[in-house]
């Protein structure tokens, strides 16, 4: 008889599709052993035919724990970041992370059999740090580069000096803004025609968006097309002191993709020895009173440092020309939603966000005229102070070339200060081909500011 082969399985999306499905409680947990046993096995030996490994079967498994201590088995895969399974489903090299077997099987056993999981399968149920093994960012980059070594280095940008007055007393709060764009949906549908295939892999492309996100160090990271969440993002991140949350849309693209790894979201991440959380709200963004498939994450933080609360938020509005009024009835709706967050402005606000808008569209417009009084960062690069950059994302599709700026952050110009800005990579940079490719992982560029908290003004928490 023949077997289907069961490829790279997600089980964070395998699961939570078996719970939206509505199946019992018992055989949820026998689904959730499955799925967690077939984890280890993948490890120990690759997928093999899904028929082969049903529990009940002669073969079985031994147990979790006994298969990940065949630590030899993570050099089987020569020239790839080694790839082990531990909490949340972790993908990394397990050699680097020491022992404490029972500990990581039992943490993702727990993962998997939450009860808030399984309440709200759409939130991040944030895994207990004291169950977390930490990883060195320098040993987590070299590693990267390990997998990288056969692609061209990396591009130099550099931070621009934009203080005009004294240092603070406080370190400076860095802030990431990245689309890193959908696995699903770089191979499957945006037809990057000048982009090679081999580029897109994502055992590799992944260790080119690791390395960004390394080399520049955020205190918080704001991205977009989250696809590799739960497999790759929050295990890794959560090792280097982040805590995070996801949301992903609800009819996310990604899955149309055949082999996708779920539904692509907006993500946030905040190191947890600087800051501690207030609360977080999840929105699922409207327009004209409908609920549509654009999210956004916003969440009140305190510095540990200052005990100074700000608001930190990012979104991802509808895409495509002809969609402008749609976008600007959901930049309202999100401004509404902040204005009600930050009890009127009370609460110091940054905003990130690809926003799909040129700053000629009302979206736009709306965000430089709130009564939040914001203010984009990255004009502050400009001559004048007051102009975007040229473009933001670069890629050439199979309808033509696409140069525009699209990505934002916003912040409160009352309360806070861009003590520096990283700048954007040229066009030579760039190269003919445009974007992404072997040297850069997305089609959008990272933006990256240092905020700095202003005096203290009355009326500000």
């Amino acid at each position: 008889m023949e077997h289907n082969t069961l490829k790279r399985p997600n089980i964070i999306h395998c699961v939570s599709g078996l719970i939206a499905a509505g199946i019992g409680k018992k055989e949820k947990s026998w689904w959730l052993d499955f799925l967690v046993k077939l984890c280890f096995e993948e490890v120990k030996g690759g997928c093999r035919a899904a028929g082969d490994h049903m529990p009940g079967r002669s073969g079985g498994y031994g147990s979790g724990e006994e298969l990940w201590q065949k630590r030899g088995c993570f050099q089987n895969h020569p020239g790839r970041l080694s790839i082990g399974v531990g909490h949340s489903g972790l993908v990394f090299s397990a050699c680097s992370m020491g022992n404490g077997t029972s500990r990581l099987y039992s943490a993702l056993a727990k993962t998997l059999n939450s009860s808030a999981a399984s309440q709200h399968p759409e939130y991040l149920v944030s895994p207990d740090p004291e169950q977390l093994e930490p990883i060195d960012p320098k040993e987590l980059l070299e590693e990267c580069r390990a997998v990288l070594h056969t692609r061209p280095p990396r591009f130099q940008r550099d931070f621009v000096d934009l203080r005009t007055d004294c240092p603070s007393s406080h370190p400076p709060i860095r802030v990431m803004q990245w689309n890193i764009l959908a696995q699903a949906l770089g191979e499957g549908k945006d037809n990057f025609v000048q982009c090679p295939v081999e580029a897109l892999k994502w055992e590799e492309r992944k260790c080119l968006i690791l390395e960004e996100i390394l080399a520049y160090q955020p205190d918080i990271l704001c991205l977009q097309e989250v696809d590799h969440y739960f497999d790759t993002f929050q295990p890794l991140l959560s090792r280097l002191g982040y805590q995070g949350t996801f949301f992903p849309k609800p009819w996310s693209p990604c899955l149309d993709v055949e082999h996708n790894n779920g539904p692509d979201g907006c993500a946030l991440f905040f190191l947890q020895n600087r800051f501690k959380l207030v609360n977080s709200a999840n929105i699922r963004l409207t327009a004209m009173t409908l609920k549509t498939n654009q999210v956004a994450i916003a969440q009140t933080l305190e510095c540990k440092e200052s005990s100074r609360q700000f608001c930190i938020a990012v979104t991802h509005l509808k895409a495509r020309t002809g969609w402008e009024r749609f976008r600007s009835a959901q930049g309202c709706d999100l401004l509404q939603n902040l204005q009600n967050i930050t009890q009127g402005a009370k609460i110091p606000l940054i905003v990130c966000g690809d926003f799909n808008a040129e700053p000629t569209e009302e979206v736009y417009k709306h965000f430089a005229s709130s009564s939040l009084n914001l203010n984009s960062a990255y004009k502050l690069l400009s001559a004048d102070g007051q102009s975007e950059p040229p473009y933001t994302t670069w890629k050439i599709r199979t309808s033509g070339e696409c140069r525009h700026t699209l990505d934002y952050i916003w912040y409160s110009k009352h309360a806070l200060s861009v003590r520096s800005a990283l700048d954007l990579l040229t066009e030579e940079q760039i190269g003919p081909n445009r974007l992404p490719s072997f040297n850069y992982p997305s089609d959008h560029l990272s933006l990256v500011c240092d905020f700095s908290f202003n005096e203290e003004p009355d009326g500000l928490l």
